[in-house]
């Protein structure tokens, strides 16, 4: 690094999967940059699951002590801000932050995740993350058997309702407005108990996150424990979509096997590439990401000689 603000590759985004890159990148005397605003969209729930080794931990806990690891290499540094401005120069890109600093490098990560775009139902974002459940996978075993509740309609709704009855037959399905399930998956869902109810929804009755009952917009009160809803999304930050980066259909970069976006030298792992989200996978793609941009980098050092 000849200069202070010259890096190999710049991170943006220090959660799991951020770090993971960032260890894998250290690991391999490559000089890294991290740059970090603080708000992992998982800061509300109280426990991760589904991590070997750290099951049952609280995400901070996991985060902070993984970031203790990563400062060991020295050759890792971090930026406590937010990244609001890329460009693409000759020899890679400049990132400059809200602060005005401006940071170089050849390749860039984008381990930013995504922003849930949470609906306008009273209590809804007290309770996300906490007894408002996005991932069976990740939370179903700690309220397997309780009263659920599942928010979706439509083929999406049918489809969660088969998935969550792994975890629980005590289940109703929560169309909030006319049920758009066709006669055959009402049917369905019916002869294996589970009921539908397609009132709109007014709030959610909670103590400090934990659902206690949903009530409709017709005084209708049910009692539950936990409720699945997928919010609809949007990418955490512009900056990857602003270089030209590839979106699917769904709002999620575009990566390749190798976690490569459309864009040379732009890479992206972690919430912000997939449907997929979990700690374990986040760390899997930085991780792979990591030995990737490594591996290019010592190619392209070659074939300059």
């Amino acid at each position: 690094m000849i200069n202070s603000n010259i890096y190999d590759v710049i991170i943006i985004g220090g959660s799991y999967s951020g770090l993971s890159a960032a260890m894998s990148l250290g690991r391999s005397l490559r000089q890294v940059l991290v740059i970090d605003s603080g708000l992992p969209c998982n800061r509300q729930t109280p426990h991760s699951h589904n991590f070997i080794t750290q099951d049952g931990e609280k995400p901070a806990v996991i985060s902070a002590k993984a970031k203790l690891q990563v400062d060991l290499y020295k050759t890792v540094h971090f930026y406590n801000g937010l990244a609001v401005k890329a460009v693409r120069k000759e020899n890679g890109f400049e990132i400059s932050t809200e602060s005005g600093e401006v940071f170089s490098a050849g390749k860039i990560l984008f381990a930013t995740g995504v922003k849930d775009l949470l609906p306008e139902i009273k209590g809804f974002a007290d309770c996300w993350g906490i007894s408002v459940l996005h991932c069976p996978y990740c939370h179903g075993y700690e309220v397997k058997n309780e009263k659920t509740a599942i928010i979706a309609n439509g083929e999406i709704g049918f489809d969660f309702a088969k998935l969550i009855s792994n975890w629980t037959k005590d289940l109703r399905l929560c169309t909030n407005g006319k049920s758009t399930l066709t006669l055959e998956q009402t049917e369905i869902l019916t002869k294996h108990g589970v009921q539908i109810f397609e009132d709109e929804i007014d709030s959610f009755e909670h103590k400090e996150g934990y659902i206690q009952n949903i009530i409709f917009k017709n005084d209708v009160k049910v009692a539950v424990k936990a409720i699945y809803a997928r919010p609809s999304f949007e990418q955490h930050c512009s900056l990857p979509i602003d270089l030209g980066c590839e979106v699917s259909e769904q709002g999620l970069l575009k990566v390749d096997a190798m976690q490569k976006t459309s864009i040379a030298n732009v890479y992206a792992s972690g919430d912000c590439t997939t449907q997929m989200r979990s700690v374990a996978i986040a760390v899997s793609t930085g991780s792979f990401a990591g030995a990737v941009m490594n591996k290019e980098l010592i190619e392209e050092y070659f074939s300059l000689i």
